[in-house]
């Protein structure tokens, strides 16, 4: 069965950090793409970082660039988030998900797996 779990979430105060986890596991995800998405209250999914099968690719969204960096560890089926100088606006739960693709993209529907989500709260 494949899984993605997600970890790492938590309350932080704005200006923070918090390094997300997603470990997967059912099969070997090495050969695909892997991304993160979020979700706040009210709002749609939205797309927030993806690496490429290697590790030398990646794509962020405007809002978090220079701050979120995505990393992936092929040899142990892990893919990271950290996330640093949090806002109170990056409060959202946050999915990790493995695409249909090698390469990096950011449509949700190029993406076949999703994990369950880690809340992620940032305070004022």
């Amino acid at each position: 069965q494949v899984q993605l779990v997600e970890s790492g979430g938590g309350l932080v105060q704005a200006g923070g950090s918090l390094r997300l986890s997603c470990a997967a596991s059912g099969r070997s995800f090495s050969s695909v793409a892997m991304g993160w998405f979020r979700q706040a209250p009210g709002k749609e999914r939205e797309f927030v970082a993806t690496i490429n099968w290697s590790g030398g690719g990646t794509y962020y969204a405007d809002s978090v660039k220079g701050r979120f960096t995505i990393s992936r560890d092929n040899a142990k089926n892990m893919v990271y988030l950290q996330m640093n100088s949090l806002k109170p606006e990056d409060t959202a739960v946050y999915y990790c998900a493995a695409a249909r693709t090698s390469w990096v993209v950011a449509g949700p529907r190029e993406y076949e797996y999703w994990g369950q989500g880690t809340q992620v709260t940032v305070s004022s």
